[in-house]
């Protein structure tokens, strides 16, 4: 309900209350829940009221804002996220960068910030001392509070094995820093003095004024509409700092909203009463910022790991960012299910939490790591022995079910293969040849319907003749959709859909492959030896060599012995799918022969050896047992 006043603003007041007769102590809710038609009576009998209220209760009140404690490795993490849009790997690398050092000039290579892994909010006496000088010099003695701040961390398996992510010395302001730094660490380093300035300054105090305004004896009953607002009595540390947040909270919109000052009893003009429709939704999706502070609540992984455990997540396309905020993939609800149905324990956020507290018992020396690894190891190996043995394999590729193919009479369905989610048709018991078609960009094979699915089927389409006489079609191959006219093939650009392309656009697109082809080649010196136009300019080669073309030269000049002595001086060149590490392998695979009987002659040697040793041994042994026999022999004839 905008309310203009003597100030020139407009202020919105909000209906918080109606006492209607019958409707009980929740008028308000039970008269939102009625229909439509009801509503709009209701408010027309509102707006018949009046066009003046009356404030009958005027309320203030004085609150304090305490700053956000320095910084740990979660919570940088989730700023940097929130406030410059940088993803926790990107984060992680560019504090990487502060904390090894940057030349700043005369004074050498200097390391901006302490380590950048750490759970601890903990500041050092010299950190804090240096931090209240540089507060009482350039922002005043009232803004130091009368002792330090002293923050204590709230993550029960915190280890503090360090300080908190601040700057090394305070008195390296960002500006006097700026021109020695790249965009990114500025952005960085800028943030991490910022707050850890303003941890230690004082509270912001805070005014918030609430007015209520009645309208007795409406028709139907009384009502009341409420309005707000907060303004800023003393910034104090907002002057340099102000925490960010992923969700927008229920006093936001009083923040910064200043109400003209009223009294009791004085006529306010009523200007209009809207009514506005709002739907409860869903919680939101996790963002980078909210992940990580979700894994950092629930126990999971440490300030090391956290940029790790989102990277592992996107790589391997479990899930994908939209509008900054994850969604699970095919892959990633699939993997999820799976895991969910048949490994219930191994997925469960305490077992995690668990095992990183005992794996911390490791570490202090309380526990010992082998006994621990026997009572995770045994069951687990027994559990996915005994899965192996009793899960059918369409569970884990997330097979479902779509219908019938209405032509074929075959069952229709959609499921993850090896180059991502499909739809098939038959049986695959039964059919010795099922029909493949890969989903569609923006499809996912849990929300595909038959029709949808049955569309994809369209492919390969034949568009008909080139004027040369060959067939033209399109199809999507494994590296994405190509017209084919004749043996050639041509990539179809990002801008044509496959399943909507015409015959004049498709030879179009034909057309400029033809010219690509008949413009690559330069020179053919007809033994293999070739110069062509590649995507990065011209290039001799043979086949399993290229070699480039030094600047100066001209390529449609270059002789046979020129291109023969520069494919002579360059490296192989690496194949495609790893060919080159195939002839690696091949030639190892050759060479092994060679070097087992090597190993086994030198064996043969070696046990001849040990052989003539060992006799030799013998033999003395013999001999001396001889010789002492003769001596004992000697001395009883002699006795």
């Amino acid at each position: 309900m905008p309310i203009p006043h003597s100030d020139g603003d407009d202020h919105r007041a909000w209906l918080t209350a109606l006492r209607t007769p019958g409707l009980g102590p929740g008028g308000l809710r039970q008269w939102l829940d009625r229909a439509d038609g009801d509503i709009h009576a209701a408010l027309a009998q509102l707006r018949r009221h009046g066009a003046t209220l009356d404030p009958a209760a005027l309320a203030w009140l004085e609150r304090k804002r305490r700053p956000a404690a320095p910084f740990t490795t979660s919570t940088l993490q989730q700023e940097a996220a929130r406030k410059l849009g940088f993803t926790t790997s990107r984060t992680m690398k560019v504090a990487q960068g502060l904390y090894e050092g940057v030349a700043l000039g005369g004074e050498g290579n200097v390391g901006l910030i302490t380590y950048m892994r750490t759970d601890s909010t903990m500041l050092g006496d010299d950190a804090m001392a240096e931090l209240r000088q540089l507060i009482a010099r350039d922002f005043g003695g009232h803004a130091l509070p009368d002792a330090p701040q002293v923050y204590k961390t709230k993550l029960k398996n915190a280890q503090e094995a360090h300080e908190a992510i601040r700057p090394t010395s305070a008195m390296h302001t960002p500006k006097s820093v700026a021109a020695f730094l790249n965009d990114d660490q500025r952005k960085l380093y800028e943030l991490i003095w910022k707050r850890t300035v303003a941890c230690q300054m004082i509270h912001a105090t805070l005014n918030t004024v609430s007015v209520e305004f009645a309208l007795p004896n409406v028709a139907g009953g009384d009502a009341s509409f409420r309005a707000s607002g907060t303004t800023v009595v003393d910034p104090g540390f907002l002057a340099v700092y102000e925490e960010g947040s992923d969700q927008k909270k229920a006093d936001d919109d009083d923040e910064g909203r200043r109400l003209p000052r009223l009294e009791k009893g004085e006529a306010v003009p009523l200007h209009e009463i809207a009514a506005d429709q709002h739907f409860t939704e869903p919680p939101p999706r996790y963002s980078e910022a909210s992940l990580v502070k979700a894994l950092e609540e629930y126990g999971i992984g440490r300030p090391s790991t956290y940029a790790s455990i989102i990277q592992v997540l996107q790589n391997r396309e479990y899930v994908f960012l939209d509008s900054r905020r994850f969604k699970p993939s095919d892959v990633g609800r699939a993997v999820s299910k799976f895991l969910t149905q048949h490994f219930t324990q191994y997925v469960d956020y305490d077992f995690t939490a668990k095992l990183e507290d005992e794996l911390d018992a490791v570490s202090r020396g309380e526990e010992a790591w082998v006994p621990l690894m026997e009572r995770f190891w045994q069951p687990f190996k027994q559990q996915v022995d005994e899965k192996a043995e009793s899960v059918d394999r369409s569970e884990a590729t997330g097979a479902r079910a779509l219908g019938t193919d209405p032509k074929t009479g075959k069952p229709v369905f959609v499921r993850l293969g090896r180059f991502g989610p499909y739809a098939a048709i038959g049986d695959k018991d039964s059919d010795e040849k099922l029909q493949f078609a890969s989903l569609r960009p923006g499809q996912s094979m849990h929300t595909i319907e038959l029709a949808e699915a049955l569309e994809l089927f369209k492919l390969p389409r034949k568009l008909g003749q080139a004027p040369n006489g060959d067939e033209v079609s399109v199809a999507i191959g494994r590296f994405g959709p190509f017209v084919k006219q004749g043996s050639t093939y041509a990539s179809l650009k990002p801008e044509d859909d496959p399943y909507t392309i015409e015959l004049p656009r498709a030879l179009q697109v034909m057309a400029e492959k033809l010219e690509m082809l008949a413009n690559r080649l330069i020179l053919d010196f007809g033994n293999g030896v070739q110069v062509l136009n590649g995507r990065y300019g011209a290039y001799i080669t043979d086949g399993e060599k290229n070699a480039r073309i030094p600047k100066e030269q001209e390529p449609k000049e270059l002789t046979e012995a020129q291109c023969l002595e520069l494919l002579a001086a360059a490296p192989v060149r690496k194949g495609r799918f790893g060919k080159k590490g195939a002839t690696k392998k091949a030639a190892a695979k050759k060479a092994a022969p060679a070097k087992k009987t090597a190993v086994k002659k030198a064996a043969t040697k070696k046990a001849a050896t040990k052989k003539t040793t060992a006799k030799k041994t013998a033999t003395k042994k013999t001999a001396t047992k001889k010789a002492a026999v003769k001596k004992a022999t000697a001395g009883k004839v002699e006795a």
